[in-house]
């Protein structure tokens, strides 16, 4: 008497496993999970009740990380089951991608937290600027289009260098130093606050900027060449309210280039110290 061996045509076996046509087919293209009997003239494939565990084996050490090349070798060598070095390989990557994904979870909440606080903020404020300490570098841009690509080409990987520490949120911002609006040659400091005062480079420089008692803040949406009409309508604000200037304007940079591609749509906010 012969053992009968239950055949599972692959819609079949996809349906009881969970697992879609499509994803056998590749694991068949692989290698990896070969049909137990494939009719030569029909051209049905056929997996039998032994292959379940097989096919739940690949896809729980594909959830541990290991890809199907990897998975291969395993069956390959007749271990089935990754050595310790092995796992602690896993491990160490796994590690690596979870500070990537917590940095990235961090970075969208500030985002948002910031989006929100912007978003229910009167488009004119008073508030102090408290004291901080900043990693700063002073450069004559050709115009205002050129702030981003120095931001991020060549102050992000000096700061990245010197290993510089930012508190969250993050807040960073620019001072023009010409005494007179130029939409070209622009002298313009750009600011970032850093956790602790570091070591001067060619680059950066890090100075403590002192607390600003009280300061006028103006939301700004658009690009920045237009920060402009923002600075008058800040200045007629200031004057009809009865204030005096007290120091040089700062732009504080909310959402911009890095991650909105509309500039109709970059938010900064103008933060001018009055008395």
């Amino acid at each position: 008497m012969t053992n009968y061996k239950t055949k599972l045509k692959i819609g079949e076996f996809s349906q009881l496993m969970r697992v879609t046509v499509k994803t056998l087919r590749h694991y068949e293209q692989k290698g990896l999970l070969l049909p137990h009997d494939v009719d030569n003239w029909t051209g049905y494939r056929y997996y039998s009740i032994d292959q379940m565990q097989k096919l739940q084996n690949i896809r729980d050490l594909q959830k541990l990380g290991f890809s199907l090349d990897e998975v291969k070798e395993l069956y390959e060598d007749n271990s089935h089951t990754p050595n310790i070095h092995q796992m602690e390989e896993k491990i160490k990557e796994t590690e690596k991608q979870l500070k990537l994904l917590i940095a990235r979870r961090d970075q969208l909440l500030n985002w948002k937290n910031s989006l929100k606080e912007m978003n229910t903020m009167e488009k004119f404020s008073v508030q102090p600027l408290p004291e901080i300490i900043v990693a700063s570098h002073r450069e004559i841009i050709p115009n205002f289009e050129a702030l981003g690509p120095m931001c991020y080409e060549k102050i992000g990987p000096e700061m990245k260098r010197l290993n510089c520490k930012c508190p969250k949120p993050g807040y960073c911002f620019t001072i023009e130093h010409n005494k007179e609006y130029t939409p070209t040659d622009v002298d313009i400091e750009y600011c970032e606050q850093v956790e602790e005062m570091g070591t001067d480079s060619d680059i950066i420089h890090f100075k403590r900027i002192p607390a600003v008692p009280k300061a006028l803040c103006m939301k700004h949406v658009g690009p920045y060449e237009r920060f402009y009409e923002s600075f008058i309508e800040a200045f007629r604000y200031i004057e009809e309210k009865g204030y005096k200037i007290a120091g040089k304007p700062r732009t504080s940079y909310i959402d911009g280039a890095w991650n909105q591609e509309d500039p109709e749509k970059w938010l900064s906010v103008i933060q001018i110290p009055i008395e």
